[in-house]
C-alpha cells in the first residue's frame, strides 16, 4: 500500500470523495478480528471523519489499537484509506465534522452521545485513475 506521502490523489479521485457514497469503516476488535461497519465519512487532505455514538464497537475498538481503515467502494471504482485513528469528543471538533457530514450526506439526526472518529491517513489504494504518483 502507497503511503499518501508518495501518491497524489487524482481528480477523480477528490470528485468520487465529495459523491454520495457510503463506505466500510474496519477497526481490528479485541480477539485480533476485523470489526467492519457501514459508515458515511468525510475527507479533507488526508483526514477522514466519521461521527459515531460513543461507546459502539468502532470507539472502543480505536480506543483500545488507535488504527482504522476505510474502504469506499461504487462498482469498479474504490479509495482505500489506512491510518492512525483517534476519538475526539470536543464539542467543536463533534459540530465541525457534523457540518462536514451534512455537506456530503444530509443533516444527521440529533444525538447528544455524538463523537468524532478522526483517521489521519498514512496509506491509500485505489482503482484506475484514483492516484497519481
Amino acid at each position: 500500500m502507497p503511503a499518501l506521502s508518495d501518491v497524489r490523489l487524482g481528480a477523480d479521485a477528490l470528485t468520487f470523495l465529495s459523491e454520495y457514497h457510503l463506505a466500510t469503516l474496519s477497526t481490528f476488535a479485541r480477539d485480533g478480528g476485523i470489526h467492519s461497519v457501514a459508515v458515511g465519512f468525510t475527507w479533507d487532505d488526508g483526514t477522514l471523519r466519521v461521527i459515531t455514538s460513543g461507546g459502539t464497537q468502532k470507539v472502543l475498538n480505536v480506543l483500545r489499537t488507535g488504527r482504522a481503515s476505510i474502504c469506499q467502494l461504487d462498482g469498479a471504482r474504490w479509495i482505500s484509506f489506512a491510518g492512525a485513528a483517534e476519538i475526539d469528543e470536543d464539542a467543536a471538533a463533534v459540530a465541525d465534522a457534523e457540518r462536514r457530514y451534512a455537506a456530503r450526506y444530509r443533516e444527521p439526526r440529533p444525538n447528544p452521545e455524538r463523537v468524532v472518529l478522526r483517521m489521519t491517513a498514512a496509506t491509500v489504494m485505489g482503482s484506475p485513475g484514483m492516484l497519481e504518483r
